[in-house]
């Protein structure tokens, strides 16, 4: 089995900080510019799985340059350069506190909730008589506190938003605006490639004064894709949607009795279901950006990501 990336602690010239996330670390050079290196860690129920899994970091990464660098004329984000398969270094922006949720299918943990009973999310108000993986008539934005490790996002509405001064009436509208038009030209892209974008999250900050598209998108980290061909057909018999997403990581743990709740334990990870999930990963890559996955040598990561990056920072 291939290496996984599951911690890095380098030193790049000119580092002030670093800050490990759930899936990526993020070091901070002279204030103004950031390195994220994409781990191989994964993490679910917003907790960190004990084991890596192989070229996933790569993977995301990839497809988030890809989904950036089509999107620029939309807003501006925060990418610089991509000088190694598991690095983006951007700007360094001051993030808003809180995550567009953008949801164009009732699913997922909407789902959950709507069957308990729950009709409104995030100040949004949803018709009785939904069913599951169904449509919604137009996308709907449903924002989330941005957690801390160990911590759940929790649902958050515009009003409370906008009360709690975590985003100006103005900034606000901005953030929503470009989150219907990335989440418009996802879909678009999506269909091209015979998928349905369902959800998806999208991050931003402020770098002088400026809003900035930060982090990862149209990942299957921070997106589900449905498979086009055969939705109508399983929708109408109540069948479950062939998903493109880390749901059938989810649903694995769920299947063995966790959910990220006090006193569950994690599934024992052997390596066959280790490779699984890379095989997964890779099967999401290719077809979401309908390009063959090139496995990146997994010989010597930290040598290699250190190399590729101070090469960049010395010669930027």
């Amino acid at each position: 089995m291939k290496k996984a990336l599951v911690r890095t602690d380098f030193n790049f010239p000119g580092q002030k900080s670093v800050y490990h996330g759930k899936v990526r670390d993020v070091y901070s050079i002279n204030d103004d510019v950031l390195i994220m290196v994409a781990t191989d860690r994964i993490s679910a129920f917003d907790v960190v799985l004990p084991e890596g899994i192989p070229y996933k970091g790569q993977m995301l990464n990839q497809i988030a340059a890809k989904f950036l660098d089509a999107t620029t004329d939309i807003c501006p984000n925060w990418k610089l350069a991509s000088p190694d398969p598991m690095v983006t270094v951007g700007i360094r922006c001051e993030g808003f506190p809180v995550e567009m949720i953008v949801r164009g299918y009732l699913c997922g943990s909407a789902w959950r909730a709507y069957k308990s009973g729950v009709r409104e999310i995030c100040g949004i108000k949803l018709p009785e008589g939904m069913r599951e993986n169904q449509r919604f008539p137009e996308p709907i934005v449903t924002p989330t506190t941005k957690a801390e490790i160990g911590e759940h996002d929790q649902d958050i509405s515009k009003e409370e938003i906008l009360a709690q001064g975590l985003a100006t009436p103005e900034e606000y509208a901005l953030l929503e605006k470009y989150t219907m038009e990335l989440f418009k030209r996802g879909t678009e892209i999506a269909e091209k490639r015979g998928l349905i974008l369902v959800d998806t999250k999208y991050e931003f900050g402020k770098h002088d004064g400026k809003i900035y598209l930060m982090d990862e998108i149209h990942t299957p980290d921070s997106s589900r894709y449905f498979y086009k061909e055969g939705y109508e057909d399983r929708f109408e018999k109540g069948e479950p949607q062939k998903q493109l997403s880390k749901e059938f990581v989810r649903e694995w743990l769920m299947a063995n009795g966790f959910q990220g709740k006090a006193g569950q334990k994690v599934p024992e990870m052997t390596p066959e279901i280790v490779e699984g999930i890379s095989n997964r990963y890779i099967e999401l890559f290719e077809h979401i950006t309908g390009e063959t996955f090139v496995k990146g040598d997994t010989d010597n990561l930290l040598s290699r990501i250190e190399k590729n990056v101070t090469d960049y920072l010395n010669n930027k």
